[in-house]
């Protein structure tokens, strides 16, 4: 046998024949490396899109899923277009720091291309289904989003209407 050094740097013993006959090449990082692109579809299996992608996945389509029942069973689908990864990452393309996946139109819309975009939790949460909108001043939106728009604490606003106070005296 041979102590051999590899290309790829690794120390291996090696039989004389295997050496002679052209048998060993490599330590066998050569096979690991073409099976990995063998089996590499896109490459990015472990980054935030991806995650991203799986999770819009299971809540569209895994009844199992404990976010089905606000997305699948409510009718909420994912486009064909967008159930391989490839073509998700190829048209959203890397998420951008601070920033998720968002439905523009959240209450009928499906994960498509046009309906979505990458935006903030806060803006997320300005879209929430379960928002009561409102209109002041020519402005229609969900109260958190008015109050920051008109620079007025939440809070302040939340409990006048609560109290019943109509939209043009609660931010007087």
């Amino acid at each position: 046998t041979s102590i051999c050094k590899c290309d790829c740097g690794t120390i291996i013993r090696v039989a004389n024949a295997s050496l002679s006959n052209g048998e060993t090449k490599s330590c066998g990082c050569w096979n690991r490396d073409w099976n990995r692109q063998l089996k590499t579809t896109h490459g990015r299996s472990k980054t935030k899109e991806h995650y991203i992608w799986m999770a819009m996945i299971q809540r569209c389509r895994n009844p199992k899923n404990k976010a089905y029942k606000n997305y699948g069973g409510r009718g909420i689908r994912v486009c064909k277009r967008w159930t391989k990864f490839e073509n998700f990452f190829h048209d959203k393309g890397e998420c951008p720091p601070g920033l998720t996946l968002e439905r523009v139109n959240n209450k009928t819309g499906n994960y498509t291309p046009s309906n979505c975009v990458w935006d903030t939790r806060k803006i997320q949460g300005w879209n929430k289904r379960n928002n009561i909108i409102y209109t002041f001043k020519g402005k229609t939106a969900c109260l958190a989003e008015l109050c920051e728009f008109f620079k007025k604490k939440y809070h302040t606003i939340y409990y006048r209407l609560k109290r019943g106070w109509l939209i043009e005296r609660a931010f007087a």
